[in-house]
């Protein structure tokens, strides 16, 4: 019993040190060119084509649901800018995080769990390599990069559909649709999102990099650690969005009609 409460109480405090140093190695230390291209390149190969299947229906049931509801208010003229917006905001950096933290976070975690396991990240201590510098900072970098890029599938596939559904398939008008659209949009809006995608990846390359390098008992261990890793970083990952949505909506406030 004194033992699980030692590691609930031990766990995010470790999980924090972790991402500070991390973060401190990015800047200061020689970065891995090498190592951060084949990580992007893997990163982009199991999520790329998730991304593009998930975020269609994303943005269809969100056009559905947003045009429905106008339509009961007597708004239907802005339900395709309020979908669009609704997407922008926060079903693609929600979509980008769920993705990236499913597929690059437990890939990184099953990566770093069976080097460690294997006493490959114990070698390279002892050789004087830094493992948070050699193989968790390119890491981070890479899927914060991708995840960057991705957001901007989702978006556009958001976009299209908010179009397809509110002017296609419920008759509605596309002037009014970009009428409303460019009225409620505005550029802080895209950035808002672009910096939730980059916030999600790099939390959940560092979750997956944390679990990884304290993974133990053997490949059963490595695959409690994936599990774990999905897990924590989806939760990190909403509780995040929660508070940066609240703040940005108390600096950045909504513009008026």
């Amino acid at each position: 019993m004194a033992s699980s409460l030692q590691s609930v109480v031990r766990g995010p405090g470790a999980l924090t040190a972790m991402v500070v140093d991390v973060t401190v190695r990015i800047f200061t230390t020689r970065f891995q060119t090498r190592e951060f291209i084949e990580q992007a390149w893997f990163i982009t190969s199991v999520t790329l084509l998730p991304t593009i299947l998930v975020s269609i229906p994303f943005g269809a049931v969100i056009s559905l649901q947003v045009g429905s509801l106008t339509g009961q208010l007597g708004a239907q003229s802005f339900a395709g800018a309020t979908a669009v917006l609704a997407v922008v905001r926060e079903a693609a950096p929600i979509a980008a995080a769920l993705i990236i933290a499913g597929a690059a976070g437990s890939a990184i975690c099953s990566d770093l769990g069976a080097r460690k396991i294997r006493e490959e990240i114990d070698a390279m201590e002892v050789l004087g390599i830094d493992p948070l510098a050699r193989l968790v900072a390119p890491r981070v970098v890479a899927t914060t990069f991708v995840s960057v890029m991705i957001i901007g599938i989702v978006i556009s596939a958001g976009i299209f559909g908010g179009y397809f559904f509110t002017v296609i398939v419920q008759d509605g008008s596309a002037g009014a649709f970009f009428a409303s659209f460019t009225a409620l949009a505005t550029l802080p809006d895209l950035w808002i999102a672009i910096g939730k995608a980059a916030i999600f990846g790099w939390l959940a390359a560092i979750v997956g990099a944390f679990k990884g390098l304290n993974a133990g008992g053997g490949p059963l261990g490595v695959g409690k650690a994936v599990n774990e890793t999905v897990i924590v970083a989806f939760m990190l990952l909403f509780f995040v969005n929660a508070i940066i949505t609240a703040l940005y909506f108390q600096v950045v406030p909504p513009p008026g009609l």
